[in-house]
């Protein structure tokens, strides 16, 4: 009887429907749409609706007021700025903490492959992700951490609280995973990790050490040699460089002789680093104009000018700080820089303000790493001279599920992508397990 009811009821429900004259409620759209979940998270100052990027069906530009410190309320707040690439609560997010300013809005490698979902934090401090006066000592791991993680729960509860989250960061994002993931254990799922160091102390010896056994003696020989023809053509590149100084609006905290020698110095590192052709390097019998267009060729202008470095403030400082960086050796050079004490990056302190470095974060990370990290996964490349602080996994370190991957001659661009079609699938099968 219950079906036969129900059935007259749909007919003389459509009766009515389909009646001109008839007066018929409409029932309003109850759904709250995801601008209205962001939106209503309590520390969001700031929601916009951008333009689709990528496979994502929404794009959101999102801006957190946040504690300057975590510790003390009455130092104020910051405002941090988040992109956040919609596309399914069923799919899983792709966190990206670049460490950084935010790069890009689009979909990065992981994001892609699964058809993610993606949260783009940008780093306390960098770009517009900071406060008037910045109180340096604010900027801390410690501090970052919970400024992520404040974020991705917020995130989670309104739109994704079914979703797997794995967050990811390449060379100082994946610091920032790091640290994120010693801090947090429980906030997100798993994480890739690219190219990453681990430094255990300011400027870390075992970079040194790298660059002297990387690749070939005959590819270090000719480095070597072309630093020498670098030191001396020194006046004519030093009046190369004036030129372009002038035409570029450059300047150096410590003078432009000084920005060369650098630059010099650099190179080793440099080189490696973004995987340079050997065959490139300029012969003995180049002229000054040669040598100069390959020396800035492969070290550019950014990490020492002073423009350059004010952008970079917050990774100088993190670096000096807690996270480590590197040095020079001279001694190989003395009788062209007349000392053999290592060049450090001590001028690139914010001025007026200095800080001993604290070895405690990282070594944290390293006995976390050892002892109880789970769900990690490590992608180097071999020739990248960021590889000689890589994080070296214990024995064990399978049964908590940390991997590490290291691309044959690979460089600090090296990805999943840059892997053989075998172990792409390895390491996919791993991330697939943990979205599982």
């Amino acid at each position: 009887m219950k079906s036969i009811r129900y059935y007259y009821f749909l007919l003389s429900l459509l009766l009515i429907v389909g009646c001109k004259s008839a007066s018929v409620a409409v029932i309003p759209n109850t759904e709250v749409s995801n601008f209205e979940k962001l939106a209503a998270i309590e520390n969001i100052v700031s929601i916009e609706k951008r333009a689709i990027v990528s496979h994502f069906d929404e794009n959101y530009e999102l801006w957190f007021e946040q504690p300057i410190d975590y510790n003390d309320s009455t130092k104020g707040t910051f405002k941090q700025r988040v992109f956040l690439g919609f596309e399914n609560p069923k799919q899983p997010v792709i966190v990206e903490l670049s460490g950084y300013g935010i790069g890009s809005e689009k979909a990065g490698e992981l994001a892609t492959h699964y058809n993610a979902n993606q949260l783009s934090i940008e780093h306390r401090y960098f770009n517009n992700s900071r406060p008037e006066d910045i109180d340096w000592n604010t900027l801390t791991v410690e501090n970052a951490a919970k400024d992520q993680a404040t974020i991705i729960t917020a995130i989670r509860n309104a739109l994704y609280p079914n979703s797997k989250f794995i967050s990811t960061g390449i060379s100082k994002g994946c610091q920032t995973v790091m640290a994120h993931r010693l801090y947090f254990p429980e906030n997100v799922d798993a994480c890739v990790c690219y190219v990453g160091p681990l430094n255990f102390a300011r400027e870390d010896e075992r970079i040194f050490e790298f660059l002297k056994n990387v690749g070939t003696a005959k590819e270090r020989a000719k480095i070597r040699s072309f630093q020498d023809l670098c030191f001396e053509n020194k006046a004519a590149l030093l009046e190369i460089l004036k030129t372009k100084a002038k035409e570029k609006a450059m300047t150096w905290e410590f003078g432009i002789e000084k920005a060369l020698e650098y630059s010099i110095l650099e190179y080793p590192f440099a080189y490696w680093q973004w995987g340079t052709d050997a065959n490139e390097i300029p012969k003995a019998s180049a002229s000054p104009e040669v040598i100069y267009k390959h020396l800035f060729d492969v070290v550019g202008y950014s990490f020492f000018e002073e423009s350059s470095v004010e952008n970079l403030q917050p990774y100088f400082w993190a670096a000096l700080t807690q996270q480590g960086i590197y040095g020079y050796e001279t001694m190989p050079f003395e009788k062209y820089l007349h000392t053999d004490k290592i060049y450090t990056f001590d001028w690139a302190f914010p001025e007026g303000i200095t800080k001993t470095y604290d070895l405690k974060p990282m070594q944290r990370i390293k006995s976390f790493l050892d002892l109880k990290a789970e769900k990690m996964l490590f992608i180097y490349g071999e020739y990248d001279a960021w590889s000689a602080t890589a994080v070296e996994l214990t024995e064990n370190a399978s049964k908590r599920e940390l991997y590490k991957f290291v691309k044959p001659k690979g460089n600090h661009k090296t990805r999943i992508k840059s892997f053989d079609a075998k172990e792409q699938k390895e390491i996919y099968s791993i991330i697939d397990s943990w979205l599982k």
